[in-house]
Parts: C-alpha cells; structure tokens; sequence
C-alpha cells in the first residue's frame, strides 16, 4: 500500500502541506498528489483540514509512526 510516492509524500509533512505545496516539492501533477493523499487520508494515516481556500494535510500518530519506520 506504500509505494515511494506516498512515502515520500507522508515523509514530507513533517508540517502541514497543501496538495498544491506538495506537487511542487514532489514535482507531481496535483492532481496525482491529491489521488496518493486520498489513499493515505483513507488508510488513516493523514487528516485533512481547510485553511481558507486550501486544505492543509498532516500526518496521524499512525502516520508519524509508519514515516519514522522508513
């Protein structure tokens, strides 16, 4: 289930993120980092919030766990 894009996407919110933010540091189509958030998001390993216009995600206890075992 974790492939290296999303580990590497679950690695890289050591602070909440943006798929927009995301897409650019990965250099990913937002539209495949939103696909690979939704799958972690399913998995309960990131929650999702809005902040105004964008939707900031960040890592689950779980999550944390899982990126530190990598």
């Amino acid at each position: 289930m974790l492939g290296p894009t999303r580990a590497g996407l679950l690695a890289a919110l050591v602070r909440p993120a943006s798929t927009a933010q995301l897409s650019e540091r990965h250099f990913l189509s937002p539209a495949t980092v939103s696909y690979h958030l939704g799958v972690l998001y399913r998995a309960g390993l990131v929650t999702r919030a809005r902040a105004g216009r964008a939707v900031l995600y960040r890592r689950t206890p779980a999550g944390s766990r899982l990126a530190a075992n990598r």
